[in-house]
């Protein structure tokens, strides 16, 4: 068992459906559908939230007035004063505010003298994020994962070169015209008592935030969005979180140590999509399995380059640290790190948070594989795990959503990719193949030479703290990250 309360999870109970949504065209849609239908609670945690965003955003970025997310929310509370709307969102720091059209100022202003009720989450670790992102409803039924509320997270699962939905015009809630990127996100879906959990967590972070204590609210049933298929039934579902310390509430490391244990555990397959890879944690202890002569491949899927400057400066070059790591301890051949392309290929940011361990383990979540994920941030993660036999039940669900994730990669039918991983031996052998044989929408990482303030950049984990203790001590994180290596190598044994 990979999910164990008070260690590897918070919380573990069980969902009766559940679903993966890959990309936000989707989440979006579905999200939509499930506020519409709540009778006390709407409850939105954030990283960032922009209030202009679309659901269903039309060419050019445009659509009429009542799907931007804020007059929906706005509308919900009017029509039903009795609905309880609330959104926690992060206090971020002027830099990052700036990247995202200064959203804080923007939500404060949008949602004044409406119903709706905005906070700024400021009750943080110096140098934290609130980084949670979820959506309960009526505590009956709840997403989680790694998608915010913005127009440049909406994207399709096809990833089109030109798409007209991704096209900005000038409006005066944005005035870059640069078209959004291709984005890859994942979201988790669940009813019953996971979302009943997720609603307490968000009970706890108001109450952190603003000293004011929710009621629990009246048991409902569960309104399931109509257009998304349950793909698990009486599924076991984990919450793993990550806060640093801060005050008299100690830390949380849940999220570090579900990764610990699922990678300890694997006996085939370890694949992952992530934002980042720059925990030397994790490093370790992939590099101890990839050591072992019967243990699991690994299969990394990342974006070819961060989208800012700043993360390419800082995560990318640290990033190049973390492959070269795994490449050194490869002596198997069972290592593979891409970062997918779109058909005419220009890059795809990948946002996700996810990690599938065999068929048994499906997570999803806010988390990144970098250090502040791990001891510094507010991260919430939410995992499936299946019990009983491989090819059966919930674990062959597992395993048909990861073939179906890299099928999506490769622009290729579902059953080609089942047929290659089957016939190659391995889930990166049969990416192989597949390359080879022309599907090259996956790409091997690039590597390029850490050199200069790069090095001193990737030592030290510039922009990347472990810890409140480090936080604004950067001088102290090359021996935190010996002793973390030490950690990780210990733990993969």
């Amino acid at each position: 068992m990979l999910l164990e309360s008070g260690l590897t999870c918070w919380r573990r109970d069980t969902s009766g459906r559940a679903a993966l949504i890959v990309d936000m065209a989707d989440y979006f849609d579905a999200a939509m559908t499930a506020m519409a239908k709540a009778k006390h609670t709407v409850h939105l945690l954030n990283w960032a939230f922009e209030p202009q965003t679309l659901f269903h955003p039309q060419p050019g970025c445009t659509g009429p007035e009542r799907d931007r997310i804020a007059n929906f929310l706005k509308a919900l509370s009017k029509d039903n004063p009795d609905l309880d709307v609330r959104i926690l969102c992060w206090q971020s720091a002027l830099p990052i505010a700036a990247t995202q059209n200064w959203f804080p100022l923007a939500d404060r202003k949008t949602f004044a003298g409406s119903q709706v009720r905005f906070v700024l989450d400021g009750k943080l670790p110096m140098g934290a994020s609130h980084h949670q992102k979820a959506i309960i409803i009526d505590d009956a039924i709840a997403f989680c994962g790694g998608g915010d509320i913005g127009p440049d997270r909406w994207d399709t699962q096809e990833h089109l070169d030109n798409d007209p939905r991704r096209e900005q015009t000038k409006h005066a809630h944005r005035a870059s015209e640069k078209d959004f990127d291709s984005r890859h996100e994942v979201m988790g879906l669940v009813e019953g008592a996971p979302a009943k959990a997720l609603g307490v967590l968000f009970r706890e972070r108001w109450a952190r935030c603003t000293g004011e204590t929710l009621p629990e609210p009246a048991a409902t049933r569960p309104a399931w969005p109509r257009q998304i298929a349950p793909q698990f039934t009486a599924i076991e579902v984990g919450l793993s979180r990550t806060h640093g310390a801060w005050k008299r509430h100690p830390e949380v490391r849940e999220v570090e140590q579900l990764h610990l244990r699922s990678i300890a555990e694997a006996e085939r397959c370890i694949y992952m999509e992530n934002q980042y890879f720059t925990s030397p944690l994790i490093a370790a202890a992939l590099a101890g399995r990839l050591g072992e002569t019967n243990g699991p491949e690994v299969v990394l899927i990342g974006t070819e380059h961060s989208p800012s400057y700043f993360d390419q400066s800082t995560m990318d070059r640290t990033r190049v640290r973390f492959i070269e790591k795994l490449k050194r301890a490869d002596k198997h051949g069972r290592f593979q790190a891409y970062s997918p392309v779109t058909t005419l290929g220009r890059i795809i940011i990948v946002h996700a948070k996810l990690t599938i361990i065999d068929d048994r383990l499906l997570r999803i979540g806010s988390a990144n594989i970098n250090n502040r994920s791990l001891g510094l941030d507010t991260e919430c993660d939410m995992s499936f795990e299946a019990a009983g036999g491989p090819g059966r039940g919930n674990r062959a669900e597992i395993e048909k959503l990861r073939t179906y994730l890299l099928a999506h990669w490769l622009g290729c039918e579902d059953d080609i990719m089942a047929r290659a991983i089957k016939a190659a031996g391995g889930v990166g052998a049969g990416l192989e193949v597949l390359r080879n044989a022309g599907y090259t929408r996956l790409r091997p990482i690039e590597l390029p030479p850490v050199e200069g303030v790069a090095a001193v950049i990737a030592t030290y984990h510039l922009g990347d703290p472990f810890s409140p203790a480090d936080s604004w001590r950067p001088w102290r994180r090359k021996a935190i990250s010996q002793s973390t290596e030490r950690r990780g190598r210990e733990a993969a044994k």
